[in-house]
């Protein structure tokens, strides 16, 4: 009788602790589930801001340089020139055979397309409105034609304010024949490329 007793409180001593373990693994799992789930939001939280600052970069593009690195030095390079890649949309100032800076661009659309051959600077200006195409732009330098083909910065409208949805065209042929480019490498063109450089375009 007494080994009875004993046996069964040794069975209900490990059922109680069976269940002290299960309870426990149960928790366990629970925890690092909890855990797993929390270590997942936070790397979806980071890819999403990445994401968006991703394409906020993307939209302020024509608002900056557009590469990192400075601007040549064109009193080091005696025999640069630009070429305007119309397949590619980019502009290369180029020295020889050495490119020494890639520009975003926007050249004319099918039904005003931008004239290719060999060009050469001619004037320039800070800025103009064309009444009959309602558009302008800041930092003007005339290639072709005195005035007529240029290297300009993305569109204004008439009180000279940034036409946003123009700007995002850069990288695709969007213009009326002229080159467009962001607002600091338009200015560099306007004031650092002398007169008479070489201007292909093709």
């Amino acid at each position: 009788m007494k080994n009875k007793k004993i046996i069964a409180t040794v069975i209900a001593l490990v059922g109680i602790v069976m269940i002290v373990i299960a309870a426990f693994a149960v928790n366990s799992n629970n925890t690092q589930k909890v855990e797993a789930e929390q270590r997942a939001a936070k790397v979806a939280k980071k890819a999403k801001a990445k994401q968006v600052a991703k394409k906020k970069k993307s939209l302020n593009a024509w608002k900056k340089p557009s590469e990192a690195k400075s601007y040549p030095d064109l009193n080091k390079h005696k025999t640069a020139y630009l070429e305007v890649s119309i397949p590619k949309q980019r502009v290369y100032v180029k020295d020889g055979k050495d490119t020494l800076y890639t520009m975003k661009a926007a050249t004319g659309e099918k039904k005003s397309p931008t004239p290719k051959g060999n060009f050469e600077i001619q004037n320039r200006g800070d800025s103009f409105y064309n009444e009959e195409s309602k558009e302008g732009a800041n930092y003007w330098t005339s290639f072709k034609d005195w005035g007529v083909y240029l290297f300009h910065s993305v569109p204004t409208d008439a009180d000279g304010k940034y036409v946003e949805s123009e700007a995002h065209k850069l990288g695709t042929p969007s213009s009326h024949g002229c080159v467009r480019l962001t607002i600091p490498d338009a200015k560099w063109i306007n004031s650092s490329v002398p007169d008479g450089m070489k201007v292909v375009v093709k």
